[in-house]
């Protein structure tokens, strides 16, 4: 699109469309809304709430917990929450073998939600890391993660997801094909109408912290002899790539992802941009948990203004095209918006 020519100045005084409240309301190009959010939000297994150290603001919900929750988010105009297991770490083995147990926590927690507010959607995360003893999302076999044999755990713990109630499967391991397999399985099984959001543009990002803190989940082994499984670069992307995250996004399309997501958020408004341009899909960006940490450390040192400083951070991820954001915000930013 060409721009016009602008009438010379002092004929154009681009500062007469901010000189107050209600004209800069009136010529505004961004709106965040109620509805342009979903909450992330981690559930444990124990009863009432528990603070994150790392998050301040932030809790563990207990299933009843998660249940009040849904309906503040009913009542606060937020369609849809996200969640995460805490699990304790005496029950986590090298398979994750009870991340697909119907008795679980979140089966229990999408159950009690549902049933709290069947108006409010429920996502959540296909992974085995909270699960596993050694962090990481896949099957580990000889210092490796396997991609087909944790595609298989995956699909049971989706299936069980879903038998559970929830709205929406969002896999986050990165492995290749699982998109596919696990939209097939649903079909298989009858929950045709399921969605899948990908974790479609996931990258191997240091902003992750916060949030392995708040599931429990553990510190990554370096594996035996050193075989390099210290970090989750062989299956998340090159934080350095672009052109990558156009395949990735493509493939899950092609596979059946109804919804894809870039993760982290505000680091790769980039790719976000792009991607929304490119496929015209629905896109989505997740202000993780160290973008959480980062903004309420500064607020809370007086080196920043928290809620300009938030509104700011979920108003960039619209200006950049995203249909929607998890964050872990969301009931703070709800109230301040209105609906």
């Amino acid at each position: 699109m060409t721009t016009p020519p602008l009438a010379p100045y002092p004929h154009t005084r681009l500062r007469r469309v901010r000189q107050s409240d209600w004209v800069r309301r009136l010529v505004r190009e961004t709106e965040v809304r109620p509805s342009d959010l979903i909450w992330s939000m981690v559930v444990h297994e124990g009863e009432g709430t528990i603070p994150v150290a790392s998050m301040p603001g932030v809790e563990r919900f207990s299933v009843k917990e998660a249940a009040k929750a849904a309906v503040r988010a009913r009542d606060l105009g937020i369609p849809a929450i996200a969640i995460f297991p805490h699990i304790d770490g005496s029950r986590k083995d090298a398979t994750g073998s009870i991340a697909a147990d119907p008795d679980g926590v979140i089966p229990r927690a999408v159950k009690a939600m549902k049933d709290a507010a069947p108006e409010v959607g429920i996502m959540c995360d296909v992974a085995l890391d909270p699960f596993t003893d050694h962090g990481h999302d896949g099957v580990v076999e000889g210092g490796k993660i396997l991609n087909d044999a944790t595609i298989e755990r995956l699909i049971e713990q989706g299936l069980m997801q879903a038998e559970a109630g929830a709205d929406i499967l969002a896999p986050s391991d990165m492995m290749d094909g699982r998109i596919g397999k696990l939209r097939a399985a649903l079909e298989a099984a009858s929950y045709q109408d399921v969605m899948i959001m990908s974790y479609a543009a996931k990258y191997a990002s240091a902003f992750y912290g916060p949030y392995r803190d708040a599931i429990g989940s553990a510190k990554l082994s370096a594996g035996p002899n050193g075989t390099g499984l210290g970090d989750k670069k062989t299956y998340q992307m090159d934080p350095a790539n672009t052109e990558e995250a156009i395949r990735e996004v493509a493939l899950d399309i092609a596979e059946g992802a109804d919804m894809v997501m870039v993760k982290p958020g505000m680091p790769y408004l980039d790719i976000l941009r792009r991607l929304v341009e490119e496929f015209r899909m629905p896109t989505y960006a997740f202000q993780v948990s160290g973008e959480y940490a980062m903004i309420m450390a500064a607020a809370q040192n007086g080196w920043i203004d928290k809620d300009r400083a938030i509104l700011e951070s979920l108003t960039a991820f619209k200006r950049a095209g995203a249909a929607g954001i998890i964050t872990y915000f969301a009931p703070w930013a709800a109230e301040k918006l209105g609906g």
